[in-house]
Order: structure tokens, then sequence, then C-alpha cells
């Protein structure tokens, strides 16, 4: 199955979780399509995502609400919500998603996955699309088990040479990687503390030292070390992103349909980012994609002393349905007022308003926009029932790393991948 957003086949309709775009037919396969097809892949329908993949939910008022088959009153998560569903249902072994900020990582965690995030310009993208929010988003796929995600990586991994981004291939293949033993310890850096602040489960605290227990059992080198990155200046960056990005997207929108959009015609969110985005000024813009940049020669100087970094890939179990779904109420006061707002006032409000999504994931925006790749593990169950992931980023080019300590835990008492049959 496809992802419902920028993963388009011919003559189907592509609607971006969107009521806007609920009959939009494509012109033709998306490149990430026809690479899946020429491997001999069959597409067999598109899965629900939230409004132009914006939340950590999967709540859209086109489809409803995608649910997890762990316990469907609570979320799958987003963007790539109805993808992670599918899978772990076992509906089928794999599907297309998509992440911009974790909406791959987050929807594994939340349903005991593998999520992989390729590194930036690794995988397909396209057509049309050669910067997907600036490089923070990347196609790929959620999968139960590790190989089954290395063997799309082998397929999917491509040098395009319209691409703005690009990454050498990957020299082996992923598949074999997977099974290979490390020659030496790895220097392993942990990490449980949220980068904005915000408050973290015991679960999730003790998943990721179970993890680095084990690791540190297996003869790694470990300790909890972080990267100097100020975690809130970084999500002020990214919604300064989001804003451009979806007011570009909503200028795209009225000028095909020829009129104004109103409220009939998007959702909450992607109103108030679109309105920011148009008093954004291109000064800001540019300084706030040198930030990213700044972050990403941090991480770089930390892969130089550590090979991988462990975080919770979600800082709490997936929430219920229609916990991070405002009200009516609750809706009417973030857009009251708002365009009379100043550019920093919005982007101030925006960010009030994605914060209680962003106190369940707060972990996985980072790799997004320093580029590198970053893979959630399904290695704990909850008390509450439901699984929790344990995110590994690796340096940038390094998913053959990931993939060799993917498939140990894969093999070590700590794997608690979803199993079809449970549902």
């Amino acid at each position: 199955m496809l992802k419902d957003l920028s993963q388009q086949v011919k003559n189907e309709t592509i609607s971006s979780g969107s009521r806007l775009l609920k009959n939009v037919t494509a012109d033709d396969d998306a490149r990430f399509v026809r690479r899946l097809r020429e491997a001999g892949a069959v597409p067999i329908g598109h899965t629900n995502t939230p409004e132009f993949g914006l939340k950590n939910i999967t709540e859209p008022l086109l489809h409803g609400p995608a649910r997890n088959p762990w316990n469907k009153a609570h979320s799958p998560g987003g963007s790539s919500g109805g993808a992670a569903a599918a899978v772990a249902a076992g509906i089928v072994p794999v599907a297309g998603a998509s992440d911009g900020g974790g909406s791959i990582r987050i929807p594994a965690s939340f349903t005991g996955l593998v999520g992989m995030k390729p590194t930036r310009g690794r995988t397909p993208v396209g057509p049309g699309a050669g910067r997907q929010w600036q490089g923070a988003a990347v196609g790929f796929v959620l999968s139960r088990t590790v190989r089954d995600s290395a063997l799309f990586m082998d397929v999917l991994q491509t040098v395009e040479p319209h691409a703005a981004f690009q990454t050498p291939l990957l020299a082996a293949s992923c598949t074999a990687e997977a099974g290979r033993p490390f020659g030496k310890p790895l220097r392993v850096a942990f990490s449980v503390d949220s980068p904005v602040g915000t408050p973290v489960s015991k679960e999730a605290v003790t998943a990721v030292k179970n993890a680095a227990a084990w690791l540190e059992r297996e003869g790694h080198d470990v300790e909890e070390a972080a990267p100097a990155i100020d975690g809130n200046e970084l999500m002020k960056g990214y919604y300064l992103m989001n804003s451009g990005e979806m007011a570009g997207l909503r200028q795209q929108l009225e000028r095909a349909f020829g009129r104004e959009l109103t409220a009939a015609d998007i959702e909450l969110e992607p109103r108030l980012l679109s309105a920011a985005g148009r008093k954004i000024g291109a000064a800001d813009y540019t300084l706030s994609l040198q930030s990213w940049d700044a972050a990403a020669e941090t991480m770089a100087a930390f892969h130089e002393t550590y090979d991988v970094y462990l975080t919770p890939a979600s800082a709490w179990t997936a929430p219920r349905v229609g916990e991070l779904t405002p009200s009516v109420e609750h809706a009417e006061e973030l857009e009251a007022g708002f365009s009379a707002l100043s550019s920093a006032e919005q982007l101030a409000r925006i960010e009030e308003m994605f914060r209680p999504s962003l106190t369940y994931t707060p972990f996985t925006q980072l790799a997004n926009l320093t580029g590198q790749p970053a893979v959630s593990l399904p290695l704990h169950i909850a008390a509450d029932g439901l699984p929790l992931g344990v995110q590994i980023i690796a340096a940038k080019g390094r998913e053959d790393l990931l993939y060799r300590l993917a498939f140990q835990f894969e093999q070590s008492p700590l794997w608690q991948a979803a199993e079809p049959s449970a549902f």
C-alpha cells in the first residue's frame, strides 16, 4: 500500500488527506512508485494521512481517524498513521510512508514496527518535489521486520540527476549488511531527556536504558551523552519552515482553483501555518535554514565521537484518538485575531498549537533537519499494553550501520514487534 501523500499512482486519487483534493487524480506515477513497480511490487491502494502530512496523528476530516491495531481507542500516529495501521494489522507486510518530522518513526513507535528514515536524498522524490520541506521530508516504508526494510532500501535508494539533494549509493546491499557482525565495538551515546524540556514517561526512559544496557552487555562502549543543540530553537525553525511551505502550497492551490481557500476547504493547522507563512520574510527563512546547517555540523562532530545516538522514538505511548485534535472552542481561540498578530506572535501561537503533540514526540525532528538516517525499533511494551520504540540515529549515509544494529536487536530478547495474529 502507498501513502496518500506524494506517492501517487496514475489515474488514481491522491488527496493528501484533504477534502479540497478528494477528487484529484494523478497524471502519472510518482518516481517512488515507479521504482517499486520495477522491483515487482504491486500497489493495492492508498493509506490514510492527516491533511498535507502536518500532524503526528492521523485524523483528517476527509476520512476520519486511523486506529491503532494494538488498541483501537488509540492513534497509530502520523503522518504515516494509515500505513502503520495497515502493516501492524497484517493487511500488508510493508507500506509506503514518508517522514518530514518523524512521520515514519512516530507511527513505528506507536504500533511496534520498524521505521527507517533514510539520509536526505537517499530515496526518490517527485516529480516536481525535489526539495520536499527543504530536504526535511523523505519517502520510504514501514515494515514488521528489519530484513523487509533493508530490502526496500536496496530497491529504493538511487541518485537522481535532477534531485536537489543527493547522497552516494550505499556500496553494499543493506540486506546483506543486516546480518553482518561488527568487527569492533560501537561507540554508543544515549539520552532520555526531551530536547525541548517536555516530560518523558518512565516507560520511554526504561526502553532506552534497557537498550543501552543490552548493547553494553554485547560489548559496545556506551555512555550517556547528548549533542549541544538547543531543541526549542530548532523547533522554532521547524515551524517557520512548515509555515513557509504551507503558504507556498496554499498559493499554488488557490491559483489552481482560481479562488481563495476558506475554512471549508482546509483544516485549522494548514490555515494557521499558511497565514503565518505569508508574513515570514525571506531573510528570516534563510536564517532559519542556516540554523539547520549549524545543527548538522554539531551532529557531524558528535558522530566523530559516537557511532550511534539512542533516544526514545516517542516520549509516551500512543495518544487516544481525538486527544490531540483541538476542540471547536480551542480551535476558535487559536484562530481568533490571528491575522492581526505580528509574524513573531503568529509563530508563537503555532508553537502553542503544536505543543501537546510535540510533548508526545520531541525526539524525531532533529534527524529531519540535519538530514541523518534514523530508525525506530520495537523494543518495549509499556504497562498500558502499547508498544514504544527506541530511536537510533547515525551519521549521514550510514543506513548500513543502522541495519546491522537493528538486526542484532531483532535477535535479542528486547524485540517486541507487532504480530498480526494478536489482533
